[in-house]
């Protein structure tokens, strides 16, 4: 399948594990961005990601590095390397290396996930990874749904813009998830760094309904490219985060998570069941997307309706701001 004419280093937060994957004391190896990179955990739970090679002679930390404490201690020559990418100490010398240091990436935890922030002329984040509970603002957190699940694809041939875009596609519903129900975009919020769509459900056939009837729809907000996080309100209360990692310049990792919500006084082992039965749901439909995104031909001048021009105009502009040179092709056709 032809490559995306889109950069695959893009700037923004991107996911590399999930939290419980590196236990205090872990070592955990991974490629992103064309990078070999470990992700440690201190012993006060302070979680590293930096480069995966000792700049002593290059040995791999991923392969018998161990923590000592608050340091990365290389298997070869017992170098240690703080979390700033800085050496600390030489066993057999009187003081560290103070000219050598393994580049880190800013990294935080939320939503039980190990986000990254990739960015290839080396700034610092200028906007933050979003949170699926705090981000909508509404009270809510992880107490108020039953416990995550999870979907991981890895090394799939596909550019995380393409998730991106179906957030403004209202037509693949019906023909992808098969699905009797007709979104309605009440939002498109392209301003700034992380951007805001919502819309709202109706059901085919119901010639009856008006828009200010509808009582269910869906909250998106994306922070860049990496990330995109929704609420769910009205049918099924759940929340989904969505995030796509450059591995290299042809393939990415899909993570995705769902939370489905607790009902007040309804919290039985039937409910969990329930719960857990739905959020299988969301995953076999998610699942429906990446067939179709991991076989997908970008299409720079794409043949698009006239319903469908504004919300892939806006999203491809807003996209562009993340691409190292800042060119990358926006929608070039009229509308047809």
């Amino acid at each position: 399948m032809p490559s995306p004419p889109l950069s695959m280093k893009p700037t923004g937060w991107f996911q590399v594990a999930w939290s419980d994957e590196i236990a205090v004391g872990a070592v955990h190896r991974m490629t992103y961005f064309g990078q070999d990179l470990v992700a440690w955990r201190a012993e006060s739970g302070r979680i590293t990601v930096m480069g995966a090679y000792c700049e002593h002679l290059g040995a791999h930390l991923g392969h018998g590095g161990t923590v000592t404490g608050e340091n990365l201690q290389c298997p070869f020559h017992g170098w240690q390397w703080n979390a700033e990418g800085r050496n600390v100490c030489i066993p057999y010398e009187d003081r560290p290396n103070r000219g050598r240091r393994i580049r880190t990436f800013p990294a935080v935890e939320r939503n039980a996930s190990v986000y990254i922030w990739h960015d290839a002329a080396g700034r610092e984040p200028f906007f933050e990874a979003p949170d699926v509970f705090a981000g909508f603002g509404d009270g809510s957190g992880a107490g108020d749904y039953y416990r995550q699940q999870r979907l991981f694809e890895p090394a799939l041939a596909m550019h995380p813009q393409y998730v991106l875009e179906n957030g403004v596609d209202a037509a693949h519903f019906k023909f992808v998830h098969k699905t009797p129900i007709n979104p309605v975009f009440t939002r498109h919020d392209f301003d700034d760094p992380v951007s805001y769509v919502d819309f709202t459900i109706t059901f085919e056939g119901d010639d009856g309904q008006r828009i200010e009837d509808v009582n269910s729809g869906v909250q998106a907000i994306n922070g860049g490219l990496g990330i995109a996080v929704t609420k769910s309100w009205g049918m099924i209360d759940n929340r989904t985060i969505s995030c796509i990692t450059p591995v290299d310049d042809t393939t990415s990792d899909v993570r995705f998570s769902v939370y489905i919500g607790r009902t007040p006084g309804k919290d039985g082992e039937r409910a969990a069941l329930r719960a857990e039965e739905f959020g299988l749901e969301i995953i076999r439909q998610f699942r429906q997307d990446i067939e179709i995104w991991s076989h997908q031909r970008y299409s720079a001048s794409p043949a698009l309706t006239g319903s469908e021009h504004s919300g892939f105009t806006a999203i491809r502009d807003w996209a562009r701001q993340f691409y190292p040179d800042a060119a990358a092709p926006a929608v070039a056709a009229d509308p047809a």
